[in-house]
């Protein structure tokens, strides 16, 4: 019975090796040439990710040796538990600027999404008079740096009178240029036809766009999604200047002053190290669930 077992084991791995052989012989020898071309450069663009998460685990001494190490020889988590008792020192609980950031983080991306698909879908499905002008002033916004449009903001908001609330982190991240720009791309290449023929059926435009044109997008979708969550997850920016009450400032924020109007430049750097870590894994995460429709973005970016 035994015997009979391994032949069969033997049998099957044999098997798999032939079929193995099969495939290797399939694919095409410039695909195996671009393979082993783009191995090393996958190796490079991987060594800042491979940094960060040995950086959050060094001990202070190398922290700040020179050059520096990629690799952590002392392993240790005395960067996490340093910084698990700064949070607990803190006035306002480190856990009410988690709550905050996930909160933000939520309405501003849904916002982002939201708002540039129902933008782009005009601008590329309806040719309204001055749609190239609208058009035109979104693309004229990508050229404007956050710090030339941070004092025209203040006014907004505290015209609005959302300081020191929700409305007042979200709203500002709203208008996502590159979104509706990316977005107004892809819904280009929607056929009209397809629309058309909706709308013969009896379709209303609000069918249209959500059955029709977002799954089309979707890929582009879910590119948007991961921008706009990196964005509002890294944003200190609105609890710098919107909010005075430190129980509405989000995490970025808090991680910000672990090492700021300190001393000297060596305190709580094993913290911030721990910090960073924290602050982007959530961010790998959304990239690994997305990264397929990622992918399918790049790939059908440049067909027209």
């Amino acid at each position: 019975m035994q015997e009979i077992q391994m032949m069969t084991t033997k049998r099957t791995w044999t098997a798999k090796w032939q079929d193995f052989v099969f495939a290797v012989r399939q694919v095409d020898r410039t695909q195996i040439g671009i393979a082993i071309g783009l191995t090393p450069l996958a190796i490079f663009m991987l060594l800042p990710l491979f940094y960060i998460f040995n950086h959050a685990f060094k001990p202070l001494h190398e922290l700040f040796l020179f050059p520096p190490t990629f690799v952590v020889r002392e392993p240790t988590i005395q960067n996490f538990s340093e910084l698990l008792a700064l949070t607990e020192s803190t006035v306002v609980p480190v856990a009410r600027y988690i709550f905050n950031s996930i909160v933000v983080t939520f309405l501003a991306t849904l916002g982002m999404v939201i708002f540039g698909a129902m933008c782009a879908y005009p601008l590329a499905k309806h040719k309204f008079p001055g749609s190239k002008i609208v058009f035109g002033l979104v693309l004229t916004s990508l050229l404007f740096a956050t710090e030339a449009i941070a004092i025209p903001r203040f006014v907004v908001v505290q015209s609005l009178g959302i300081m020191n609330t929700y409305w007042g982190h979200v709203l500002p991240m709203i208008a996502m240029p590159v979104g509706v720009f990316l977005l107004k791309q892809f819904m280009d290449q929607v056929p009209n036809e397809l629309i058309e023929a909706a709308k013969i059926d009896g379709a209303p435009e609000f069918f249209i766009f959500l059955r029709i044109v977002i799954p089309i997008v979707s890929p582009a979708m879910a590119t948007i999604t991961i921008l706009a969550f990196q964005s509002a997850w890294g944003n200190a920016e609105t609890s710098t200047l919107f909010m005075q009450d430190d129980a509405m400032k989000t995490l970025p924020f808090y991680m910000g002053t672990l090492t700021s109007n300190l001393a000297n430049s060596v305190a709580r750097q094993g913290a911030a190290a721990a910090g960073a870590l924290i602050m982007f894994i959530p961010s790998l995460l959304v990239f690994l669930v997305s990264q397929r429709k990622v992918i399918t973005t790049m790939a059908h970016s440049g067909i027209k």
